[in-house]
Order: C-alpha cells, then sequence, then structure tokens
C-alpha cells in the first residue's frame, strides 16, 4: 500500500501552493482551487511522520458527499472532485476563524469542563453535566485561524471586537454552522451515528459567503453510535467512537500529546495498516456505502496530476 504524503505539482495557471497540516491547496489564476487530500495524518497539531494508505480518498470523498447534500444550506466551494484524493472549487477568501458546533460534552471541552470551567468560549455551561452528556441544544465554540501552531478558543464578543469578522458576517455563520450541524445530525441518525461535534470552515467570494475546505469527515467530527449509547453513559463508560480520536488515544497512551521535547511513538507498518482499516471503516458507516479503492497504481502522484489538469482544461 502506498501513501501520498507530499506533492509538488505546476499545474496550468498556478499561483502559488499552501501546504497545510493534511491538504496540499492549489491557487490556478485565482479563480480557482485544487485541494490535494493528502494521506499525511495530524494529531495534536503534529503532522506525524508516516502516511495513512487511503485516508485521503477518504476524506475526500466524505466531504464531496456532504457538500452535495448541504448545498440547498450554503453555497460551497466545490465544483468537482476529478479524482478520488482531490476536489476542484472557487477560490474564496478564508475567515480567520473556525465554527466549532458542539452537540454534546465531549473531548477539549469535557476536559476544560472536568477542570472547573463553565464558560466555553463565552458560551455558559450548566452545572452538573457528565462526559459525552448531550447540551440542552447545540453550541458554537469558535476558534482562531491558525496557520502554524495550535487553534486558540475564542468567544464571539472577541472575534467581533478585534475585527476579525464582521457582526453582520458573524451572525451569518453562526446561523450556517448550526443549520449545517442540524442536517449532520439528521444524516448521522440515519446512519445509526450521533454527531457529537464538527468544524465548519467558511469563506468569502464576490460578497459572497461560501462553505469551504471538509465537512462531516472523521477529522473533522467526532461521532458516536447511537446504539448502546444512553446505557454507557448512565454506567460511565466511554462512547463507541467513529473519529479520529483513537489516533489521539493511541498517542497519549505512548506518551505523546504533541508538547515540547515529547516524542511521537514508532509507527510500525501494523499500526499504519490499522489506521487505515479504521478509516476505510469510519467511510463506510458514515456514508452507508462500501469503499472503493482507488487504483493501487505505483504513481498515483501521476494519476492527481492528470486528472486535475483535465479537469482545469474543462473551466
Amino acid at each position: 500500500m502506498k501513501a501520498v504524503v507530499k506533492t509538488n505539482f505546476d499545474f496550468p495557471g498556478q499561483k502559488s501552493l499552501y501546504v497545510g497540516k493534511v491538504r496540499d491547496v492549489y491557487n490556478i489564476d485565482d479563480k480557482y482551487m485544487a485541494m490535494v487530500v493528502t494521506d499525511r495524518i495530524s494529531a495534536f497539531d503534529v503532522v506525524l511522520p508516516k502516511g495513512i494508505p487511503y485516508k485521503g480518498q477518504v476524506l475526500n470523498q466524505i466531504a464531496s458527499k456532504f457538500l452535495d447534500a448541504t448545498a440547498d444550506i450554503v453555497p460551497n466551494w466545490k465544483l468537482a472532485s476529478p479524482d478520488p484524493m482531490v476536489t476542484v472549487g472557487l477560490k474564496c477568501e478564508g475567515f480567520r476563524v473556525e465554527m466549532i458546533v458542539r452537540g454534546y460534552l465531549a473531548g477539549s471541552a469535557w476536559r476544560e469542563y472536568k477542570a472547573g470551567a463553565r464558560t466555553l468560549c463565552g458560551v455558559a455551561l450548566p452545572e452538573g453535566m457528565v462526559e459525552n452528556q448531550k447540551f440542552p441544544s447545540p453550541i458554537v465554540t469558535p476558534t482562531t485561524k491558525a496557520d502554524e501552531g495550535h487553534d486558540e478558543n475564542i468567544s464571539r464578543e472577541e472575534i467581533i471586537a478585534t475585527g476579525l469578522v464582521s457582526r453582520e458576517d458573524y451572525d451569518q455563520l453562526e446561523r450556517y454552522a448550526l443549520q449545517l450541524f442540524e442536517r449532520g445530525t439528521k444524516m448521522a441518525a440515519e446512519k445509526g451515528l450521533i454527531l457529537v461535534d464538527t468544524k465548519y470552515e467558511f469563506g468569502k467570494r464576490d460578497g459572497k459567503i461560501y462553505l469551504i475546505d471538509e465537512i462531516h469527515t472523521p477529522d473533522s467530527s467526532r461521532y458516536f453510535y447511537a446504539e448502546g449509547y444512553e446505557e454507557r453513559l448512565a454506567r460511565g463508560e466511554h462512547q463507541r467512537q467513529l473519529s479520529k480520536e483513537f489516533v489521539r488515544e493511541w498517542l497519549m497512551e505512548n506518551g505523546f500529546q504533541g508538547k515540547e521535547g515529547q516524542q511521537v511513538p514508532e509507527m510500525t507498518d501494523a499500526i499504519v495498516a490499522s489506521i487505515s482499516e479504521r478509516y476505510i471503516e469510519l467511510y463506510e458507516h458514515i456514508t452507508g456505502e462500501r469503499f472503493e479503492k482507488a487504483d493501487d497504481c505505483a504513481d498515483l502522484e501521476g494519476r492527481i496530476e492528470e486528472n486535475v489538469k483535465a479537469c482545469l482544461a474543462r473551466l
């Protein structure tokens, strides 16, 4: 199994290349973006040393399906998905915040709550909650969008006061985020899943707000299995999750949380293969469809380049 961990294409009209933690984003003529979802994997804001075969395909195809399924709520950047690992779409000016929507007290929110916090990003949290309990209604807990290092929690008031986003735009982003979360929640329930929390990114083009990047993937979202949720909650047990939390847990068990001086544990072939299998499992549960592995050709980069060039020629 081969993994794509780095790309360096030269597409017609290419202006620049942005390399993110997982995605390589090519700016085409300041009009379009060709987003290659690589097989890199990150946790605790650190890119791990080995790629995960088929992870890029899993994330790209899940995001593509959900972009299509939510286009009636908010316009999105996608124009085409010419390769299993690529989406081509409109270039937008991204907002400098990420919209995190939480339906349940889990993950970092629970860790802060357990430590005594009763507000999160300016949102008051009820007393007496337990881990993985459902909020009375979903809450929005935005973060800053950092180019490097950690994203930081920030409140609605701080975002508006510092001019990161105008009040009018921010109110619209919140409305869109909650509507998308409601749609994602219904779609997850149809597959026997609970959408616990997720992040959305938005951008602007010609004065219009667009949903950009990924949506409802296991990298950007946390899912629980609905079956047995109430029983596990009552017993104080861990929930069965569909997210990349299992990667974070493996790292923490081996003494790594992205802190200075810590070493990433060895990623053996067996660990890499097991993570790949889990991502494929995530795809099949989240979409309800069988995962079809793209051709395992020797030159994956060549396949991507050919498919993207053909797509750009049609735009």
